[in-house]
């Protein structure tokens, strides 16, 4: 098998994983906590849950600097308390932007914006 073939870098990599799956969770937990790794596990969670946009790193940008919730405007702060950040969006809208705003988890729990 040559190396030019794309399946000996498949079968290469999953025994590079396999070998190696201590290191690799390490570099992962390590990551995750630098900005660059918390802004990719963000945006990949929204994608995951069907937030659609043309700009994501730009919806992070706006998601990081709102400072208070826009519907009930109370302080948004870090953590996973009622006044964190949550990205609302609209559920029925599977084919364009369906971001409706920046909350705190109490109103985006209550869906007020729905």
């Amino acid at each position: 098998m040559s190396y030019k073939d794309p399946e000996y870098h498949k079968k290469y990599y999953k025994q590079y994983n396999i070998k190696n799956k201590e290191k690799i969770s390490e570099y992962k937990k390590e990551y995750r906590k630098t900005p660059q790794g918390k802004k990719s596990s963000r945006i990949c969670k929204w994608k995951h849950r069907g937030i659609l946009c043309f700009d994501y790193n730009l919806l992070y940008d706006i998601f990081l600097s709102t400072s208070k919730c826009e519907y009930c405007d109370c302080e948004l702060i870090e953590g996973r308390s009622s006044n964190s950040r949550c990205l609302d969006h609209d559920h029925s809208i599977t084919d364009k932007f369906n971001v409706r705003g920046v909350l705190c988890r109490k109103c985006n729990s209550a869906d007020v914006l729905g």
